[in-house]
């Protein structure tokens, strides 16, 4: 039997969301082991003089209790 735990993550990049979630699984990865999944919940951006100074990204990472 199988049993699968959900945590969530937020991260942030100034490049995009995808290198902000990049970011983020390479950063669990290092403490949580057995990811199986990941999925993107929410994205949003800090603006800065009319432009976007950062990209966020609110993660769901689901992995398996050993």
């Amino acid at each position: 039997m199988s049993v699968l735990k959900v945590i969530e993550l937020l991260a942030s990049s100034t490049v995009s969301w995808e290198d902000a979630a990049h970011k983020a699984i390479a950063k669990a990865s290092k403490s949580v082991k057995n990811i199986k999944s990941v999925y993107i919940k929410d994205q949003s951006a800090a603006v800065t003089n009319g432009a976007i100074s950062e990209y966020r990204a609110t993660l769901k990472v689901t992995f398996e209790l050993d």
